[in-house]
This record gives C-alpha cells, structure tokens and sequence, in this order.
C-alpha cells in the first residue's frame, strides 16, 4: 500500500504544480455532469487533459479541487468511473486502468480514492482469432512451468520458476503444488512472439493483450489429484479450442495422465501431447517415454502424429479428427519451444458461437474496491457490451437478478466490448458480490432464462467398480456448474463401459442448463461423460 500510495501522492502534487493532464475531482453524478451543456463542456475538458498529455490523461477521484485528500463512498466512487467512462467515449478516448486507495483517517475514513488512467482513442477491442488453451497432466510434469516459459520467453531456473508468472497463490508458491486455475496469456504480431517483460506487473499483461494482432490465452489446470474436482472445473468449465497436455520425460504416463487425456477427448477437445523435461533424464529415457505416450494415445483410438518428424505445418494441419500431434520440450533449455511458438500462432480458432445470444458461466466471483461485484469466466456465446443490461442466475430460488455491465476487463485490460471465447471479468451494477456464485449464468435480460433442476441425458461410465443404480449421486460437472446430483438410470442400472439414458436431478438448486450441453461426472473413482437430450424446467 506504501508504494501504490506514493503514486498518488506524486500524481496529486504533479497535478497542484503544473495542471496538464491531471484533472482533480471530488465526485461525478449523472445528474450534475452528464447533464446537458455540461457534459459536452467536461468531454471537452478531457480531451484537451488528454492532449496535453501526449495522448494520456490522469483524473484523480475522491480529492478536493485543491488536491487535499477527501474519499467518498464506494457506491459514489462507482458512479464516478461510470460517467468518467462516458466523458472518455464522447473524447473519443477509455479508461485503461484504475487504482483506488483507501482515503485515510478522520471524516475521510471508509472512504475511496482513485487514481484513472485515461488514453486517447476507443478501447481495445480483442482480435477475432483468440485462441484458449486448457492445459492438464499430472502434478510436477511441468504444466504451469512450460506455460510460464512460452508467455514470458525466459528460461527456467530447474526449479519451476516460470510457474510463479500465472496468476497463482502464495501458498501454491510455497509448496510448489497449484490448487486452482492459474491464466497466463501471450501472443504474436506480424515481427513474432509478444510476451510479457514482467509478468509482475498487471499493466505488462495488459500491454501484450493491447499489442499483439493474436492472443493465446492459457487456463492452466492442477495437475494433483485431491484437486480433480478443480481439473474437471478448468477443463469443462471455459470454452477452450485446444488442449495441451504434459508428460514429464523423467516419469512417463501416469494414472492421473491417462485420466486427464479421457476427460479431454470427452469434451471433443483437439489436444497437443508435450513431453516435457527432456534435458532431465538419458535420452534413451526420453525416447522410451515418447513410445509410451504413443501407446498411451493409441489405446485410446487416437493417432500420434510426432512433430519433430513431420513438421509444425503438418501438426497444424492434421491436429484434432483422431490425430494428436506430440512434442519434446524443456523450459530449461528451451527445446520444442519454438515449434510450440509456431503451433500456437497458425491453430486455427475453432468456431466460436460469435453470432448466437450472449452467454456467460461464472467461473469465479470478486468484490474490487471502488468497482462493486466482478463475475469472471469464458464467455460461451455472444458478445457483451459495457452498459448492457443482463440477467443473473439462477439463485437458489430459480429467480434471476437484473444487473447491468459496468466495465469488462480481459487480463486486466478494459475493453469496451467481448465475444465468445475470451476470458473477461465483468463488472456488475445491481448485486452484491456474495449473491454471485460458481454456475449461475449472465444472459440478456430479454432472453427468457427458465431454471433447471432436472434433465434427461445420455451416459457413458467409463469406470465404476459396480454397476450404477436408481439413486446413485455422484457430482456434476457441466459448464462451471459442480453440483451433486441423483441418477435415475433407464432400466435401474448402468454397467461399466455401457452408454445408455438416465434423468439427472440436481439435489440442492437449479441451474441454467441446455441440450447438447456436455458434462461430465464422478463419485469417488467411478467416473463418465454425458450429453443433455432434454431438460425439465423448475417452475413447471
């Protein structure tokens, strides 16, 4: 906080010194400063901040006219940034970021300052050819490393290093184990990779997404195996185009990694094979575990396609329809990274539902400071718009919240605007953070959501050490939803390896759920997939 603080108070003193483009103000109202005459006045104010600042212009909020420290209250500040994002659009200029600090002691206390960076010309909007990749393997066969390694372009140390670049937890840091999904992003331009120069520092995530003309964005699962539920969750739950899954060359195909590639194939994901490690063990080693993954891919009816014999073009080519493409790699010496560079910037964008309603599962949940309540996830369908009115839910009573979009950020840049595919946290006018959870839908208000609590599927079980029968209740995974549930299986059984049709009832609340929708379940180490063939709406 010390640091940050000191910021602003430059920037403030900055301000009190030369005026500019630094702009102070105590609070912005919709009535007083959108009002007619005046707002025309204050975009023109801001534009000539903005110009005077070589394109960029700070707006100081929550202070007197004279730069002294006032604070006003979140929902104020919250107003402030909305008709501070109005005044940049009519300046032909956006707000690239926001800090806010805590106003201090006295009257001030519990109040909010804001520091607002506003640049010329219209927010970013995303590229039409963003790819997400969901990553998976077992623990310590160097997912979140070689991610680490491709985003930042810098070696590792032998010791996982690169892995602290994500968007990881100190304690995951400190014993070396992710218990949750990490993103990474990184991309390319017409001169190559774009990576980020510190991935410490929020705004050089920001600069690659502003930069480069296409994003790989990574959502990096957990590789242990208490955290399967998290795995299934990053893996079922965000609309990814490819799958990358990681072998270590000192430790070969795992239980966990055979468990993972099932759940990937399930989701009709087409998956890159990375061996990893290979600077670690005799080459005879790594050979001998390339043969494996071969097999590995082989058993499961899908044809390894080794990259360094065929090519990158070839891989690119022939990914996905049975084929899996396999690579040697180490973040250590950087082996393969180059020909995974390449792989990621020519795979095609897999049809992205760009045209259909706006549709979003939340994934996670935030209360920012000075924002109010953030729903972050992969947008499935559609796009979405700052100042869109949207609908919540279900709640637990199968009601749905009005709410209107506040700002989008996608890895921690505002964009005016998103499309299905892309990773974005939505900031929302009309709930409170702790209304929003895990599995509810943002949807158009016009749109007409019913809730779900039961639906009729059909079933693979991949494994189960007896038969399924009436009642069994194992947790359901589909879209961001986890939820227990109870199966009534056609018939009153289901056996290992058999497919079949059963009705899936939620036990605890509904959620917002479609045919064709694709989930899957597990209940101890019995585990299947399913398809949703209809559905039984709650207020019937």
């Amino acid at each position: 906080m010390g640091a940050d603080r000191a910021v602003l108070t430059r920037t403030i003193e900055r301000g009190e010194e030369e005026g500019g483009n630094v702009e102070f103000k105590t609070r912005l109202t919709r009535e007083v400063h959108l009002a007619e005459g005046r707002m025309e006045s204050l975009a023109a104010q801001l534009r000539h901040r903005v110009l005077s600042g070589d394109g960029e212009a700070l707006y100081v909020i929550g202070v007197t006219d004279d730069g002294g420290i006032a604070g006003i209250a979140p929902t104020a500040f919250s107003e402030s940034m909305d008709v501070l994002s109005l005044l940049a659009e009519e300046a032909d200029a956006h707000i690239h970021e926001v800090e806010t600090w805590a106003a201090g002691d006295g009257e001030a206390a519990g109040g909010l300052v804001g520091l607002a960076t506003i640049r010329e010309g219209a927010a970013f909007e995303a590229d039409d050819d963003h790819i997400v990749v969901g990553t998976a393997g077992h623990v310590d066969h160097g997912k979140s490393t070689l991610v680490g390694t491709l985003v930042t372009g810098q070696a590792d140390d032998g010791e996982g290093g690169t892995r602290s670049y994500l968007d990881v937890q100190p304690h995951e840091m400190d014993r070396g184990l992710s218990a949750d999904l990490s993103y990474g992003v990184y991309g390319f331009d017409d001169e190559g990779p774009v990576r980020m120069d510190n991935p410490d520092r929020k705004t050089d995530r920001a600069r690659v997404v502003e930069e480069a003309d296409r994003l790989v964005s990574f959502v990096d699962t957990v590789g242990h195996e208490p955290w399967l539920r998290t795995t299934i969750r990053g893996l079922v739950g965000q609309k990814l185009d490819y799958g990358l899954l990681t072998v270590a060359a000192d430790d070969g195909p795992t239980k966990t990694t055979r468990e993972h590639l099932g759940i990937l194939l399930a989701m009709e994901l087409p998956t890159i094979v990375a061996v990893t490690k290979v600077d670690a063990p005799p080459e005879d080693r790594v050979l001998e575990v390339e043969r494996e993954v071969e097999s590995m891919l082989r058993d499961v009816g899908k044809t390894p396609l080794l990259v360094e014999r065929h090519g990158v073009a070839t891989a690119v080519e022939e990914i996905g329809d049975g084929i899996v493409p396999v690579l040697l790699t180490s973040a250590v010496t950087q082996e393969g990274l180059g020909e995974l560079d390449r792989m990621l910037e020519h795979l095609p964008k897999r049809e992205d539902d760009a045209d259909g309603d706006f549709r979003m599962y939340v994934d996670r949940s935030y209360d920012v400071k000075g924002v109010g309540a953030v729903a972050s996830g992969t947008i499935r369908s559609g796009e979405v718009e700052a100042g869109d009115e949207l609908l919540l839910g279900p709640m637990p009573d199968g009601s749905f919240r009005e709410v209107e979009v506040r700002s989008i950020e996608m890895h921690y840049h505002r964009v005016d605007k998103a499309r299905a595919g892309r990773i974005v946290g939505i900031a929302l006018k009309g709930v409170k953070e702790s209304a929003v959870e895990r599995g509810m839908a943002l949807v158009p208000r016009d749109a007409d959501p019913r809730p779900v609590r039961s639906f009729d599927a059909e079933v693979m079980v991949l494994n189960h050490p007896t038969r399924i029968q009436e009642g069994y209740e194992p947790v359901v995974h589909l879209e961001t939803v986890s939820e227990a549930a109870v199966f009534h299986p056609e018939g009153g059984r289901l056996l290992p390896g058999d497919t079949g049709e059963t009705e899936v009832r939620f036990k605890f609340q509904p959620y917002l759920v479609e045919e064709g929708q694709r989930f899957v379940f597990r209940e101890g180490r019995s585990k299947g997939v399913g398809t949703v063939t209809g559905v039984r709406y709650a207020d019937e």
